[in-house]
């Protein structure tokens, strides 16, 4: 299916799939999740209370929802759902792909070749001039620098960039920038570039959000460059990241003398292709260019779900497209109450699943296998576990138990 005929949400189903993800405990594989099960997000929404098992799950009011939209509006954000043509192409492919981000900007830069390039705040002088080099050679070979707006490394490349494309991706929301000294200089990036997140308006960015952050740079580019990092630096987060989605990673070699190129050149030691210069990354990544579809060529590549089953095949096209003008939107289907056996069957297994489940994370298709039971019925009871507070997720399609 090409992008095209691909899927766009009203305004009305884009509301409530905001809505859905805003709620409380939902998060990117819960929300795939339940508009697989249930077909839309206003479903989803309506069977919420009947799989919190007892927990009140705080779902986000309808005068939040209008007012966050307002915002949106207010400073020229638009909200791109996941499987739309104007989603990021690569962002997609990830299995922690936010369901919806707020986007500022440029939207043609996001159908580029891209490149992280992230680092340490308290940049080093040689570190910042190697940024400038290494952001400049990159953006003139045509490619999109990303990073995260931080001081140091980050503001530096996406300042050498600006001129021909730079992407901000913000750990709060578009009206709460950190740190707030680079409001005025991302105004500037949004001429040729963009800025996107998946924070709602009015989120002051904590300490827990840079990592969701870092998801997200290292999720747009085909690979990440480090040029400095202490060895517990959030850069190693996004290099991280971007070796679990099968992205390159570099890493700019420095001083064993000096703090903050420990990780970096730890990085290196475990597998991280050395970067010395632009070409190094230029090269790298060759092959993948030559192979990058442009987003209007887009077809048959829907975001897949942990368990290889792809999102929107599961979802009724025809329903969730656009409906011909002055007709509703179709009503969700009516949910039969299980049989007393149904549900005994159905509780037996849980407890199943539950005992089967600890600190050490399992794969589920590995727990589906173990406890003898339905791959679907196992994934329905691990987002109930989600929604009320006892599942962890890793990488990898892996499940703990808190």
């Amino acid at each position: 299916m090409s992008a095209e005929a691909g899927l766009q949400l009203t305004d009305a189903q884009r509301f409530d799939w905001l809505r859905l993800w805003r709620s409380e405990s939902i998060g990117p594989r819960t929300f795939c999740a339940l508009i697989n099960r249930f077909g839309s997000a206003r479903a989803a929404l309506e069977a919420l209370p009947r799989l919190a098992f007892g927990k009140a799950v705080r779902i986000a009011g309808k005068e939040e929802i209008e007012r966050e939209f307002a915002l949106a509006e207010a400073c020229g954000a638009r909200f791109v759902a996941l499987g739309e043509a104007d989603y990021p192409t690569l962002l997609r492919k990830i299995d922690t792909a936010p369901p919806l981000i707020a986007v500022r900007g440029t939207i043609a830069v996001f159908s580029r070749p891209a490149v992280a390039i992230v680092g340490s705040r308290n940049a080093s002088g040689a570190g910042l001039a190697f940024t400038e080099r290494l952001s400049r050679g990159l953006a003139q070979a045509g490619f999109v620098v990303v990073s995260g707006l931080a001081r140091g490394i980050d503001i530096r490349a996406h300042q050498t960039a600006a001129e021909t494309g730079t992407i901000a991706v913000l750990a709060g929301g578009h009206d709460k920038i950190y740190p707030a000294e680079h409001a005025a200089a991302l105004e500037r990036f949004l001429e040729r570039g963009a800025a996107i997140s998946e924070m709602p308006f009015g989120w002051e960015a904590r300490g827990r959000d840079f990592p969701r952050r870092n998801r997200i740079i290292a999720g747009l580019a085909q690979g990440s460059v480090i040029v400095e990092a202490a060895r517990r630096s959030g850069s190693l987060i996004t290099a991280r990241f971007a070796a679990e989605q099968g992205r390159e990673v570099f890493a700019v070699p420095g001083s064993p003398l000096d703090p903050r190129a420990e990780g970096t050149n730890e990085l290196i030691r475990d597998g991280a292709t050395l970067c010395t210069s632009a070409q190094d990354v230029i090269d790298a990544l060759a092959r993948q260019i030559g192979d990058l579809p442009r987003p209007d060529l887009l077809s048959e590549s829907p975001p897949i779900l942990p368990n290889d089953e792809p999102l929107w095949e599961e979802l009724d096209l025809p329903e969730i497209a656009a409906p011909p003008s002055g007709a509703a939107e179709p009503a969700p289907a009516e949910f039969a109450p299980p049989s007393a056996a149904r549900e005994a069957r159905g509780e037996a297994t849980r407890a199943r699943i539950i005992s089967l489940l600890g600190p050490a994370p399992i794969s589920v298709d590995e727990l589906a296998r173990v406890a003898e039971a339905p791959a679907r019925e196992v994934r329905t009871i691990l987002f109930e576990l989600e929604l009320d507070g006892r599942l962890e997720r890793h990488g990898g399609d892996l499940v703990s138990l808190l």
